[in-house]
């Protein structure tokens, strides 16, 4: 039509239902139809005004309302007090004109006053001309979604409630990559950090540098994805640095389409448990350790025991050859307590932090060799064959000779002991990359597979009878690995716990460049030679004249790396060194020589320091004397006859300077 409305069809004209669906044909009838078979939406008209002009089915079950109750009134009385305050009724008339449709959802009331939760769309109705003639109100019934909604709002409170109310785990999750997306109360007490410090890191953070930078974290993670659940106990750091044992469970989460949401993460600080626990282990090792320590001490105290009570009995009747055997008996023995206690002190000493290691060049073919010569007898009363195999290999480290000696000697010691009689025993001597490597390898019954990962703990030792024919006090492999650390090594274990097989201890230690040997003191030059180092000329020089005049050949360097140089190619019998240097100071130089020069010939300070603490600074550093400039001729020369006798030629003339 003409209008644009709908043709209207009498009875006798009704369209026959069971032909295709011509849209030309549907009716204002139908619409009416299917509006009032529709009873889960109110549907219904408004005037521009907001009067009610139509009612249907939906709306009498939804709202309660008959339709001759509601028709011809505002629709604002389905709206609670709050909202009519609000004008909002009239908000959303004047919405949908303005834009053609208001939508939102919120509380409306039904007859009885009762509220519920709505959606309402409101579309704007305009005429052929253009002009509103009002407005079509859809509603539908959302309680039950919306209660639904609450409860799961109200269980998820809950939740968190329990969980920011935890302060004994750190809880929190994680998205999929490991960034931090909550935090809760147990979190920030067990880590340190405010959830706005800490959201949005990646979880990394709580590892210590050392693990972090072997890709750890990441790897519980996938772990945890690929099995659901990761759980771990080791170090974690807290925001100040320090850091706590912690017992970490990690769970990946999944949606219920399977896909992967993120993490869970709980972690708990077990520092206080594994202390107690440590201190347990301790104390059954210390029991044990007391136990042993009487054990090893009456055996050799009763032999000198009856030593002395035989020389006691047999008095002046006692034979030279008695006293002599007897007096064998106490020395050994003696020998053997001695031992004991000088283990016993080392372990404190290093544990404390206070044994003093030299650090010098030294050659790891003579610490073997003097090693075995140390073990030989017992090696030979045993009938054990040492073999050592450093063919072609002569590598140095840098450290301390007598203590290296120790280390090996505890090693051959401990495979001569466990060996049977007849055995054989290996020491080799390698280089492999940058590292010098000792291995000992015994041919006895090995070590149990359950005892190798606590063989270097302090009072441990492996399965023994009751009678210990074996003997010891567990220390030896505990002073072999605290003497390799400090040296920079380590030290590892290697046995199947099979008879036969023995065991293998690997020693590596960091190389060094071998040092400059002496040289002979040339036929032409039997002066004893001075070095003389300082960055200012004048001084340099009018030091070297001084010298020479005292009857010594001089050399001369102006910085530190000319002086470390110096001394290792023209190998000074003296330096006198300034301590500010260019390059890296006098301390440093001395430091330098007393680690990379096999024989350092006497360092003294030559400086315009004198405080006492430059003094001791000096003499911690290697320094055999300090002077303060300028230098007293008569003390100098006073100094160079004691450290370097009388010079055998003339004291020489010095030139004058041109």
């Amino acid at each position: 039509m003409a209008d644009g409305s709908a043709p209207v069809h009498t009875n006798e004209t009704a369209p026959d239902l069971s032909a295709p669906l011509n849209l030309g044909l549907i009716t204002d009838a139908d619409y009416r139809l299917m509006i009032e078979s529709i009873t889960d939406y109110a549907i219904f008209f408004l005037d521009p005004s907001g009067i009610v002009l139509s009612w249907n089915p939906g709306a009498r079950q939804l709202q309660g309302y008959e339709p001759h109750e509601v028709i011809g009134r505002h629709f604002s009385i389905f709206y609670p007090p709050e909202l009519l305050k609000k004008n909002w009724p009239q908000h959303e008339l004047e919405v949908a004109a303005k834009t053609g449709r208001f939508e939102e959802e919120g509380w409306r009331l039904r007859k009885d006053g009762l509220r519920f939760w709505s959606s309402v769309v409101i579309t704007r109705l305009t005429g052929p001309d253009g002009k509103l003639r009002g407005f079509s109100k859809i509603t539908r019934d959302l309680s039950g979604r919306q209660k639904q909604d609450e409860l799961l709002r109200a269980s998820e409170e809950r939740f968190r409630l329990i969980v920011d109310g935890v302060k004994d785990y750190a809880i929190f999750m994680l998205d999929p990559g490991g960034y931090i997306v909550s935090w809760n109360t147990g979190a920030k007490a067990n880590k340190g950090y405010e959830a706005n410090e800490i959201i949005g890191k990646h979880f990394s953070v709580f590892y210590p540098p050392e693990v972090a930078a072997t890709g750890f974290p990441d790897t519980e993670l996938r772990v945890a994805r690929e099995v659901g659940r990761f759980e771990d106990e080791g170090w974690r750091v807290r925001k100040d640095g320090s850091r706590f044992w912690a017992s970490v469970i990690i769970t990946a989460l999944f949606d219920e389409t399977g896909r992967h949401r993120g993490f869970a993460k709980v972690t708990r600080d077990l520092t206080e448990r594994r202390r107690i626990s440590t201190l347990e282990d301790e104390g059954r090792r210390i029991t044990t350790f007391l136990a042993m320590l009487g054990h090893e001490l009456r055996n050799p105290l009763t032999p000198i025991s009856n030593a002395v009570a035989i020389m006691e009995r047999l008095g002046p009747a006692a034979d030279a050859a008695t006293l002599a055997r007897m007096s064998s008996i106490i020395g050994r023995q003696l020998k053997q307590i001695t031992r004991l206690v000088d283990d016993l002190l080392d372990v404190g000493r290093i544990t404390n932090g206070k044994i003093h290691l030299e650090s010098k060049p030294v050659k790891l073919s003579d610490v073997i060799d003097e090693s075995l010569e140390v073990v030989k007898p017992s090696a030979d009363a045993r009938r054990h064959a040492l073999v050592f195999d450093g063919t072609g290999h002569e590598p140095w480290i840098t450290g301390d000779r007598a203590r290296m000696i120790q280390v090996v000697c505890n090693l051959l010691s401990n495979a001569i002991k466990f060996t049977p009689e007849g055995g054989r025993i290996e020491v080799a001597l390698r280089e492999v990359g940058g590292s010098a490597e000792i291995s000992v390898r015994d041919n006895g019954p090995g070590i149990a597979p359950p005892s190798l990962p606590h063989i270097f703990t302090l009072f441990a030792q492996g399965e023994q009878e009751i009678s210990r024919p074996q003997g010891g006090l567990g220390l030896g492999l505990t002073l072999v690995q605290q003497l390799v650390t400090l040296h920079g090594g380590e030290v590892s274990a290697f046995s199947k716990g099979t008879p036969g097989d023995g065991a293998e201890f690997v020693i590596r230690l960091p190389r060094a460049a071998a040092p400059l040997e002496k040289k002979k003191a040339d036929a032409a030059e039997t002066r004893k030679m001075v070095l003389v180092v300082d960055d200012n000329l004048d001084a340099a020089e009018t030091m070297c004249l001084l010298v020479q005049s005292l009857g010594y050949a001089t050399r001369t360097a102006s910085d530190g790396p000319s002086a470390l140089e110096a001394i290792k190619v023209e190998q000074p019998d003296l330096v006198l060194l300034d301590i500010g240097l260019p390059g890296f100071s006098g301390v440093e130089v001395a430091q330098r020589v007393r680690r990379e020069v096999a024989h350092p010939p006497p360092l003294v300070a030559v400086t315009g320091y004198g405080q006492a603490s430059d003094r001791d600074a000096s003499m911690a550093a290697g320094f055999y004397a300090h002077l303060t400039k300028p230098v007293d001729a008569q003390h100098l020369e006073g100094l160079l006859l004691r450290l370097l006798g009388r010079p055998e030629l003339p004291a020489a003339i010095p030139a004058p300077r041109s």
